[in-house]
């Protein structure tokens, strides 16, 4: 019987190693330059200047969506968001003289 090799090679170049909400952003991303790109070239600024801001957006939004995803992993917006609800310090409006009040009477118990 005949063995067939995988081809692994293509498998590894079609991965883009991207983890969960990251492609979503890496797609959207490159479409909205490219949508940005074609309005700008209908609305006749000119061609270079198009293509620039073109490479510049893409190149902008695959670098920092790979970064995101080496930074911060596969739930890494959903920490970044927490991080942002989270409090800087913690605020204790008692006195000193009630804090050991209080823990007099818990350790009675």
């Amino acid at each position: 019987m005949e063995t067939y090799r995988r081809n692994t090679a293509r498998r590894r170049v079609l991965s883009l190693r991207l983890k969960a909400q990251y492609l979503f952003i890496f797609a959207g991303g490159l479409l909205a330059v490219f949508l940005v790109t074609v309005i700008l070239y209908l609305c006749n600024v000119d061609q270079v200047l198009c293509l620039a801001m073109g490479v510049s957006g893409a190149t902008v939004v695959v670098w920092q969506t790979f970064s995101m995803n080496s930074k911060y992993g596969e739930h890494g917006l959903m920490k970044r968001g927490a991080l942002r609800t989270h409090p800087g310090y913690l605020i204790n409006r008692k006195t000193v003289y009630h804090i050991f009040l209080n823990n007099r009477r818990y350790e009675k118990h």
